[in-house]
């Protein structure tokens, strides 16, 4: 099992979790969408008990153990497209997305 960061996301993410005294960036899926499934991304200040914590140089990523065995093996970079700038995530369980990209589905 694993979730890593790009060296773009590590620093946007490290910036964050020193401005906000963070822990960690806690990467999580919730039910919605016409696909089933959305990505939930915050700062942690803690983990919880459920966490399972990956360590990708020198940043802390925790993953709610629920969440694990649909976002394993998932890359999260940080990307600017046109005037946003967001979190990007490849993960090789999706088998579908919604045509707005909001949301997906895992086989």
């Amino acid at each position: 099992m694993s979730i890593s960061l790009t060296e773009t996301a590590r620093n946007h993410v490290r910036s964050f979790l020193e401005k906000e005294q963070g822990c960690g960036l806690r990467v999580g899926v919730k039910r919605t969408g016409c696909s089933g499934w959305a990505y939930t991304v915050e700062i942690a200040l803690q983990p919880n008990d459920d966490d399972v914590e990956f360590l990708d140089d020198g940043v802390t990523v925790l993953v709610p153990r629920d969440a694990l065995a649909i976002i394993d093996g998932t890359e999260v970079d940080f990307v600017t497209q046109g005037l946003n700038r967001v979190f990007v995530f490849r993960n090789p369980n999706v088998t579908d997305e919604c045509g707005c990209g909001e949301s997906f589905a895992v086989g």
